[in-house]
């Protein structure tokens, strides 16, 4: 069976408080993205020592570093050598909480995106090598805004890159918002990355009615979770299964879906994180994994 856990910050930039939370639903672990208004490469050593204290007394587990990685633009040859730097923190911060995985990207959006797929493969050679020096998983979010924003995108390329230490970060809800390449999220997307797939997000959305993608709390949007969640039971998959919330009652701007972190974007967080903890559990509890 799968495991339940939450990014913090969707619930509060005070990682105690968010713990808190995630106890009192049961969850099983906590992702990392942003801290007491910090993002996760910029952690201080203090920082970092505190948040082993508040995860080892709460028995929660760190899932995995939500890093935002490659989020830059694949021309830049400054940006690019920037995120290695993001890259090697969160492999010290990976270290340092006791997780394997890290989020990453792959790069900002270019269209047409086929004229940029020769770079964004060429790019990853030097995380490929940090990441197997570390020994750590780099998993890929599919995400709109990048050049990768499907589930079938994102298994070309995993094929094509062919690095075992470079995964699939499933979002569903992400497909939503690749208005380029059109997919159902479930089953399409997710036939095309299962078997690549160390980790996963969980938010929902749907089209509003002018075509345009919105989020929504979970269960209330367009995604089949009542049967991706049968089909990760059905094909073993034993890893965590991550809220990220992203709805609020007052809606996100596009920067803050694209730039997640800190305060602003954590306020509202815990009352829409509370309904989708809910929702959720009462969505498991229908199909009897609950």
């Amino acid at each position: 069976m799968f495991k339940l856990s939450v990014f913090t910050d969707e619930i509060s930039q005070d990682l105690e408080h968010a713990v808190s939370v995630a106890k009192e639903y049961g969850l099983d672990g906590l992702e990392i993205r942003s801290v007491w208004d910090k993002p996760p490469h910029l952690l201080s050593d203090q920082d970092i020592a505190r948040i082993r204290g508040i995860v080892d007394a709460s028995g929660l587990t760190v899932c995995s570093i939500a890093s935002p990685f490659y989020k830059c633009e694949i021309d830049d040859a400054g940006e690019r050598a920037e995120h290695m730097d993001i890259l090697r923190k969160c492999c010290d911060l990976a270290d340092a909480l006791g997780t394997n995985v890290i989020r990453g990207f792959t790069f900002w959006r270019r269209t047409p995106m086929d004229d940029w797929w020769t770079e964004t493969l060429r790019g990853f050679d030097e995380p490929v090598e940090v990441l197997q020096a570390r020994g750590k998983t780099l998993a890929i979010e599919n995400e709109a805004s990048t050049m990768v924003g499907t589930g079938e995108r994102l298994r070309r390329f995993l094929t094509e890159l062919d690095a075992g230490c470079v995964g699939a970060m499933w979002d569903p809800a992400n497909c939503i918002f690749d208005l380029d390449e059109l997919e159902t999220p479930y089953p399409d997307g997710y036939e095309a990355i299962r078997e690549f797939m160390p980790h996963m997000h969980l938010k929902d959305a749907r089209l509003d009615e002018s075509g345009t993608p919105v989020c929504t709390p979970i269960g209330e949007g367009a995604i089949d979770f009542r049967s991706q969640f049968r089909a990760l039971v059905t094909d073993g998959y034993e890893g965590f299964v991550s809220l990220e919330t992203h709805w609020r009652p007052t809606a996100l701007s596009e920067d803050e879906l694209n730039r997640p972190g800190g305060a602003d974007f954590s306020k509202e967080g815990e009352y829409a994180s509370r309904i989708c903890l809910e929702n959720l559990a009462a969505m498991l509890a229908e199909i009897g994994l609950k």
